[in-house]
């Protein structure tokens, strides 16, 4: 965060410069920069897992022990299992990471007397995981996470100078980003398979300010991300018998298949932005 903090205490001084006393070069042609600051996840309250006992691919079955009881009872939670017990039982399940984010940038504007539209497209990384847990009565736990492996974007952006050096805009576009699924589980008698990465179209918006200085600029930018995540199936099989594996009480021998009840990933960026304008 200190970045972005010096960044803003930059930007307030550049905005109380006599416009004047900086390069009159408007927010014509083309730039190049980057972006770097600090991503935040949305808050994924009542997020869990749901299950295909018969694998018919629909999902939302509970999963029996040999009694008949719901094996997963002790319920699920937003973030990481640090052990197999659930918060409930004395367990602890730590919170999403939220974390830095790096792109480089390249763009092209175009300004009508106030008005300034151009394009802009981006590649870069975020360090974010977002995970969600499953507890079952074993007890044991299953853990679903996620991150993103790169993303590049390409957005359209809108605004208008008062002064000729100081942009306000908003800006809204396609991304297209590398999400990296991964599970884990403390149940050592099942096994469990299930394909990782996946290439995924989603979209991007937000808006900013930008000051010029020169043949430079810097800015403080908002923007948000969302990409639909509804593919990766994990697959428990395994000993015949098992709660993932009863053929008596509306399973298959086969096994069972789990997919997360959250279907996107979405996360907030706030960032500081510099570039050079040619």
């Amino acid at each position: 965060m200190k970045m972005l903090v010096s960044a803003a205490g930059a930007l307030s001084l550049l905005l109380a410069v006599p416009a004047a006393a900086q390069e009159d070069g408007g927010f014509n042609g083309l730039y190049i920069g980057a972006a770097g600051g600090y991503d935040v996840q949305s808050n994924d309250g009542g997020s869990g897992v749901l299950f295909d006992r018969n694998l018919d691919g629909r999902f939302g079955d509970v999963v029996r022990t040999g009694s008949g009881a719901d094996a997963f009872s002790p319920g699920f939670c937003n973030g990481s299992a640090a052990n197999q017990l659930s918060p409930g039982a004395g367990g602890a399940c730590t919170n999403d990471k939220d974390d830095w984010a790096y792109y480089g940038r390249i763009g092209l504007d175009a300004q009508r007397g106030a008005l300034v539209v151009g394009v802009v497209g981006e590649f870069g990384t975020t360090n974010i995981t977002d995970a969600v847990t499953a507890f079952s009565s074993t007890p044991a736990s299953y853990v679903f996470n996620r991150g993103i492996d790169w993303e590049a974007g390409i957005r359209a952006r809108a605004g208008f100078t008062p002064n000729n050096t100081t942009l306000f805009y908003g800006t809204f576009g396609p991304g297209y980003a590398r999400i990296d699924r991964a599970f884990g589980s403390t149940n050592t008698t099942n096994t469990f398979s299930g394909r990782g990465k996946r290439d995924q179209f989603g979209y991007q918006a937000g808006g900013g300010i930008e000051q010029r200085i020169g043949s430079f600029s810097i800015g403080l930018e908002y923007l948000y991300h969302q990409y639909r995540d509804d593919d990766y199936v994990v697959r428990a099989a395994g000993p015949a018998g098992t709660p993932f594996t009863n053929a008596n009480n509306g399973g298959t021998a086969t096994g069972t298949d789990f997919i997360r009840s959250d279907d996107k990933f979405r996360w907030h960026s706030m960032r500081a932005t510099v570039a050079f304008r040619f």
